[in-house]
């Protein structure tokens, strides 16, 4: 079997047969793979914690007829390690590691900006410089950005408007003047919107400084915002608490 080399990120694992797992990759140059790591669930296999969710790994793979096979694995950052030790650091990765599975759909297709993401979000998570919802928050609007749902904070998304404005719907991508309103619009304050507007460019000071009030606001408009745009909520969401 032809073999290839790629970093990864390992999103899931679950069990085959008695001693194998399957496990969901998000690589940097072949997108998201579904590869088998034989004889992993034993006590006395060579993989130890390396292909465990988290993990940021470098790999070599045999490629095969629906799943590729994984034959080295080396770890390079063992982000489990360090977020396992916080519950609110732990669940707002296990959302992270989700959402770039539902963002990332199609097998085999580069995602590099995804990838770069998600281990640059990771490495920001496992770092504690930022609160996780934070970090959280501004992954998700990133990744919903380079997925093609960018949202708008500063023009209104119907006439192109300068802004601020009032408004805000998910389903229309961001902000809306008065005279484009949508029913069932939110009406977020301006401090908010400004906020979201730092935590899609990665502004932290501006973030930093924000009422934890907006903050709330925010996260729940960001996760509107989310499950719009998947079209059904994540079950790790249900874990982070807003």
């Amino acid at each position: 079997m032809p073999l290839y080399r790629d970093e990864a990120v390992v999103l899931r694992t679950h069990k085959l047969g008695e001693a194998d797992r399957i496990i969901t990759l998000l690589t940097r140059q072949h997108g998201r793979v579904r590869a088998v790591a034989k004889g992993v669930r034993r006590t006395t296999s060579r993989w130890g914690s390396r292909l465990e969710p988290f993990t940021h790994v470098d790999l070599q793979l045999a490629e095969g007829r629906s799943l590729d096979v994984i034959t080295q694995a080396e770890t390079l950052d063992p982000f489990h390690a360090r977020l396992g030790l916080d519950y609110d650091r732990y669940t707002a990765g296990t959302v992270m590691l989700e959402t770039a599975e539902r963002l990332v759909t199609e097998e085999k297709e580069p995602a590099v900006q995804q990838f770069l993401l998600l281990v640059g979000g990771l490495r920001a998570m496992a770092g504690a410089e930022h609160p996780a919802k934070q970090v959280l928050d501004s992954y998700l609007l990133r990744s919903l950005s380079v997925a093609g749902y960018a949202p708008s904070f500063d023009h209104c998304v119907q006439c192109g408007v300068e802004g601020p404005h009032r408004f805000f719907n998910p389903s229309a991508g961001g902000v809306l003047c008065a005279s484009d309103r949508l029913p069932g619009s939110a009406t977020p304050a301006a401090e908010t919107v400004r906020l979201l507007g730092a935590l899609l460019v990665g502004d932290w000071p501006v973030v930093h400084a924000a009422d934890p009030r907006h903050l709330r606001e925010a996260s729940n408009l960001v996760s509107a915002y989310l499950a719009w745009h998947l079209e059904r909520g994540l079950r790790s969401m249900a874990y982070v608490e807003r």
